[in-house]
């Protein structure tokens, strides 16, 4: 069973729709994917991922701890220093992801390519 048809996991209230949704959000890959190498502070994350705000990024970070994919560890020094790693359930999305990246290596210009012959405007939907 693919679990795309009626009664399958993708249902409203089904626990493997809301773990897509959560790692399907704009910033989750990426943020995954910058703390696969290990421990990482806040603002070096900032510096790797490029383009997110601090803002975006403390609040993907909280929803990612909430959901026991990372883990934070704030150290009782002067000045405070706080950082991120993967949690062991975080770490079994490094492969999937891994893949993805490389699915977006290899077709990345055929997406631009499509996206460029369609004329007409794409429509939105949240």
């Amino acid at each position: 069973m693919s679990g795309f048809g009626p009664g399958g996991l993708f249902l409203a209230d089904c626990p493997a729709r809301l773990a897509v949704e959560l790692i399907a959000d704009k910033w989750t890959v990426v943020v995954l994917a910058g703390l696969s190498k290990g421990p990482v502070r806040h603002g070096e994350l900032v510096e790797l991922i490029g383009g997110i705000s601090r803002k975006m990024l403390t609040q993907t970070l909280r929803r990612l701890e909430a959901h026991g994919l990372v883990r934070r560890h704030a150290y009782a020094e002067a000045p405070p220093r706080v950082e991120y790693e993967l949690t062991p359930l975080g770490a079994t999305l490094i492969e999937p992801i891994h893949t993805l990246t490389e699915w977006a290596r290899a077709n990345g210009d055929a997406v631009l390519d499509a996206l460029d012959a369609n004329s007409e405007p794409v429509a939105h939907h949240d």
